[in-house]
């Protein structure tokens, strides 16, 4: 038990700040969830599960004794929902690739149709004014500005749905991540959550190249069955 105690408490010190292990390897293990998710892999999803169980634990650093000196429950939270929808991605991308050829992408992807993307807009919108409601009354006894809940509402919720975009295949999904990593590199750099910040700036670069692949993707390929084939413009070819 010790070793394991060892293992999960970790430390380095990075230009003088007190890092988690666990945050480091957690963020490592999201990145190549994200490669495998660009290429359309079955694995994407278990491997971000791991990922997700990690950086639980560090995001809710009072109840684990981390470095920084609070949590973020929005980051702690998604982690949670990452886990769920992980789940559902990884029986709905196991399902598309059923009578696939050996090798192919699990899914194609396709754009949101105009009822979907309505949809999930105005859901975003109500759930961020929820969510950064209910992380104010969870960290009423931490003196943070009101500027902070919102943020951490916007990057909870955009992760949520974005991850969900992604297992039904919309090309969407990347777009959303853009917006989140807008917010949630300076929100983790001021949070002192270093690696993670440092991830999300990788994640831009990164979401710019998935979402081209994706979208000459939705273009050429035929569609899955995950919902109705959509053309460029986001309106449905089917119907």
């Amino acid at each position: 038990m010790d070793v394991w105690n060892d293992l999960f408490n970790a430390q380095l010190s990075i230009a003088g700040h007190t890092i988690a292990w666990r945050e480091v390897v957690g963020n490592a293990f999201g990145l190549a969830s994200a490669v495998l998710g660009m290429r359309r892999t079955v694995w994407a999803w278990p491997v971000g599960i791991v990922g997700n169980v990690l950086l639980f634990t560090v995001f809710t650093g009072v109840w684990f004794a981390n470095p920084q000196e609070h949590s973020l429950f929005g980051q702690a939270a998604r982690q949670v929902f990452f886990i769920l929808t992980s789940v559902y991605g990884w029986w709905a991308w196991n399902r598309s690739r059923r009578g696939r050829a050996h090798g192919a992408p699990a899914i194609t992807p396709r754009w949101a149709t105009a009822a979907e993307r309505t949809a999930y807009l105005v859901g975003a919108a109500v759930l961020v004014v929820l969510a950064q409601w209910v992380f104010a009354q969870v960290g009423a006894g931490w003196p943070a500005p009101r500027w902070y809940y919102w943020t951490d509402a916007w990057i909870f919720v955009g992760s949520m749905l974005a991850t969900y975009a992604m297992a039904r295949g919309w090309v969407d999904f990347w777009l959303v991540w853009i917006a989140v990593d807008l917010v949630g590199v300076p929100l983790l750099w001021h949070s002192g959550y270093y690696p993670s910040a440092i991830l999300f700036l990788v994640y831009g670069a990164f979401v710019l190249w998935g979402f081209v692949v994706w979208r000459r993707a939705a273009r050429v390929e035929a569609p899955t069955g995950l919902g109705p084939a959509p053309s460029d413009d986001g309106r449905s070819l089917v119907g």
